[in-house]
């Protein structure tokens, strides 16, 4: 659910990816400086997810590398199917991976997580104590909070006649021509059924069949499906209306005066993305090295930062601006978070049918 999703992915070495040097530390994780071979972990994550140094921001991988003398092979991925896929079919070796929620769920359903000492990760304490169990890890035992949002709609200020409070406007014939819709099947379809009164968490086939009738009604309505080309649309004044990622309307308002945004209040998706340790992992106790790091403070903020997202850090939190703490885009009040939904882990066949309904849906 990301900055920018559908960006070009990394070239992705397989072969050295799989391949860990094993120092003369190993067994306990993570260089001292006086290793002549440093030790390597593979970071497995979303393109555009961590502080790169750009701007002046942190450089959240080389800090880590300088600070305990080791290399960080860093690859990305763009959606947690293709994340999926390649550790479940491939020979990659990866050490953290950073899915959403419903992807831990399945991870830890088909025993493809380790359980992580937290004994190695004492910044976890900075970790907000709602955050640290899940519908989709309810013990809190294979994953630790990276960052959360909810989808939003953004609006053009000069193009929408009166401020929406639902995303039942992306349904509104006035605005023929001039509406983007998710162009993918859970976040499209999780809107369609949230108007019409079903709670897009564990879902049926009849739900998505309601859905799906939902999405064909809108289907002549609209400009396009997008993800990252949203972006262009909305800054570009191209597009009135468009459902999108929290921190990625943040973004383009800075870009864009004229946008403005709404939370719906049917509510929306509350997504929640977590470190994970895969059980390809070679070098585990260097794996919870680095997310021990990913929560220190100043580090956990500067992601924050550079992301747009919220945090669940709450030392990062109480180190950030207040007119990024008070922006309810990006921290909504408890009440409206209360109406929102996690996507939760479907079985196979339903997951199918919703895959299948959806391209029925757009044509």
């Amino acid at each position: 659910m990301k900055k920018i999703l559908s960006l070009i992915m990394s070239a992705l070495v397989i072969s050295s990816a799989a391949f860990m040097v094993t120092g003369c530390n190993s067994e306990n994780g993570g260089g001292n400086g006086n290793n002549t071979e440093k030790q390597e972990i593979n970071v497995f994550n979303w393109g555009e997810y961590i502080s790169n140094g750009e701007d002046g921001t942190l450089d959240t991988i080389k800090s880590f590398e300088e600070k305990y003398n080791v290399k960080v092979n860093y690859t990305n991925y763009e959606s947690n199917e293709e994340m999926y896929n390649l550790i479940k079919e491939s020979n990659s070796s990866y050490d953290v991976i950073i899915p959403s929620d419903y992807m831990v769920a399945k991870l830890i359903e088909e025993d493809m997580l380790e359980k992580i000492d937290f004994s190695n990760i004492p910044n976890y304490d900075n970790v907000m104590e709602k955050y640290k169990k899940n519908d989709f890890d309810p013990n809190g035992e294979y994953s630790v909070p990276y960052s959360w949002g909810v989808v939003a709609l953004a609006y053009n200020k000069t193009m929408v006649k009166e401020k929406p409070d639902s995303f039942s406007v992306l349904w509104d014939k006035q605005y023929s021509g001039n509406i983007l819709m998710f162009d993918n099947s859970r976040d499209a379809m999780a809107i369609a059924m949230r108007l019409k009164g079903i709670t897009p968490t564990k879902i049926t086939k009849d739900d998505i069949d309601i859905a799906s009738a939902y999405l064909k009604e809108q289907r002549p309505l609209l400009k396009k499906y997008v993800m990252d080309q949203v972006f262009t649309e909305m800054e570009g004044n191209q597009s009135a209306l468009a459902p999108y990622y929290a921190g990625d309307i943040a973004t383009m308002m800075e870009n864009n005066e004229d946008l403005d945004y709404v939370l719906p209040k049917e509510g929306s998706n509350l997504f929640i993305d977590s470190m994970c340790i895969p059980k390809t992992t070679k070098n585990k106790a260097l794996a919870e090295k680095f997310i021990n790091y990913m929560l220190e403070p100043e580090v956990a903020k500067a992601n924050a930062e550079y992301l747009g997202y919220s945090t669940p850090n709450q030392a990062a939190y109480d180190l950030l601006d207040d007119d990024i703490k008070n922006n309810k885009l990006i921290y909504p009040d408890e009440a409206y978070l209360k109406k929102c939904y996690t996507f939760s882990n479907l079985p196979t066949d339903v997951y199918n049918y919703m895959q299948d309904e959806f391209l029925k849906a757009k044509v």
